[in-house]
């Protein structure tokens, strides 16, 4: 089977969307797929150089090819006219596109484009079709989803969600097509030696005297910084002993980063929180193997691959009810689930950084229950299986002949 991946983005600055391509291409591949992703070079929105590929050609990766193509100067919309041109042209040369993101001109067209030319295409919105995620923007949307989403809705073979609480509240705009609902995968980082974990974490200033509280995803006001903020403040207040990191930075919104810094160092909380910006390879690695607890109290996330990568590494998880894979985390007993308010997350703070016995046992579970459901190979068979209930199957007669 050859698949198209089609993403605006796989710099792995704009997080886990990018990063989750990358082990789902591979994953497909190992499991017999030929998979090719599309993309663009674009490296963040403001005064980043684009990445340092070559362009319009396959590139090779472990298991699967790559084609970059050079992004619009309007590098926040990440769009590409080459792209959308070479799919017009060679698309019908593979069985399926699995395009990525809503509400982004590249994807958008690039469905339109495969619904011209009769590809069949699965979209995974990645929650922008979540009431809150709409609600921004509220009118420009609504006329962007009737007018351009909805026809590419009704013309796809399928929508890929990936928590059922992202499939129900999902707004569709009048369109139908049939739901998916399949996690994602993560790919656990190899164990650092301790002398290399230590001097990363020396590198960063973090002390390693108090339990580690890790927050680890982009800096957004859909992450609740505004609910964890005043809730550690809390905890701080009872006496309770912590260590903040917040790794993550916000390339489409510097202001808000900023902001979110100032907010830190002007509160009790400055002098026990390290602000590392956006972390990757061995320093991400390390904040894993070190954390004794992982924090995301969003208002509304339809996966959360941070809180699977945090379990996948046995980490107990604390996170709000806006993350929609928290029936999981509460079933499985990884972590602490709370409310979308301060006192709810204070509460849960506090009760994980007073018992460290249950933080290890929660994290144990967290580890095991990541194993069995977010392991990239059981997902990429699944989603093989998925693709071939929406291909054409060729004639009956031809079927015949070719079981003879």
């Amino acid at each position: 089977m050859r698949v198209l991946q089609i993403i605006p983005s796989i710099s792995l600055i704009y997080g886990g969307p990018s990063q989750m391509v990358r082990g789902f291409a591979q994953g497909l591949a190992a499991a017999g797929a030929e998979v090719t992703i599309l993309t663009t070079n674009s490296n963040g929105d403001t005064g980043q150089p684009p990445l340092n590929v070559p362009l319009g050609v396959p590139v090779p990766e472990e298991n699967y090819t790559v084609r970059y193509f050079a992004c619009s100067p309007w590098r926040r919309y990440k769009f590409s006219v080459e792209l959308l041109g070479w799919l017009y042209q060679h698309g019908r040369q593979y069985d399926l596109a699995h395009i990525h993101a809503l509400f982004s001109p590249l994807s958008t067209a690039a469905a339109t484009v495969a619904r011209w030319r009769g590809l069949p295409y699965v979209l995974r919105p990645l929650g922008t079709l979540d009431p809150a995620d709409l609600e921004k923007k509220k009118y420009l949307k609504q006329l962007y989803g009737r007018g351009l989403e909805a026809p590419n809705i009704a013309g796809a073979a399928a929508l890929h969600f990936t928590s059922p609480i992202e499939a129900e509240v999902s707004h569709r705009f009048g369109a139908r097509a049939q739901d998916w609902v399949i996690p994602l995968g993560v790919q656990p980082s190899e164990a650092l030696p301790d002398n290399e974990r230590q001097r990363i974490l020396a590198q960063l200033g973090i002390s390693q005297q108090r339990p580690l509280v890790l927050y680890l995803s982009r800096l957004d006001p859909k992450k609740g910084l505004d609910l964890l903020l005043p809730a550690l403040e809390q905890v701080m207040a009872q006496g309770v002993d912590f260590q903040l990191v917040l790794a993550g930075g916000n390339p489409q919104d510097p202001g808000y980063e900023a902001a979110v810094g100032d907010r830190i160092r002007s509160s009790p909380l400055g002098d026990r929180t390290s602000l590392t910006g956006f972390v990757t390879g061995p320093t991400k690695a390390a904040l894993l193997q070190t954390a004794d607890l992982f924090v995301l109290p969003s208002y509304y996330e339809n996966f959360g691959i941070a809180v699977a990568e945090a379990m996948a590494a046995g980490v107990p998880v604390v996170v709000s009810k806006g993350v929609y894979i928290w029936p999981d985390i509460a079933a499985s007993g990884s972590g602490w689930v709370c409310e979308l308010s301060i006192e709810s997350l204070r509460q849960a703070l506090a009760e994980a950084l007073e018992n460290s016995a249950q933080r290890q046992l929660r994290g144990q579970q967290a580890q095991i229950y990541a194993q069995n459901s977010y392991e990239w190979g059981a997902i990429a068979q699944k989603t093989l299986a998925a693709y071939t209930t929406v291909l054409p199957q060729p004639p009956a007669s031809t079927q015949y002949l070719s079981s003879r």
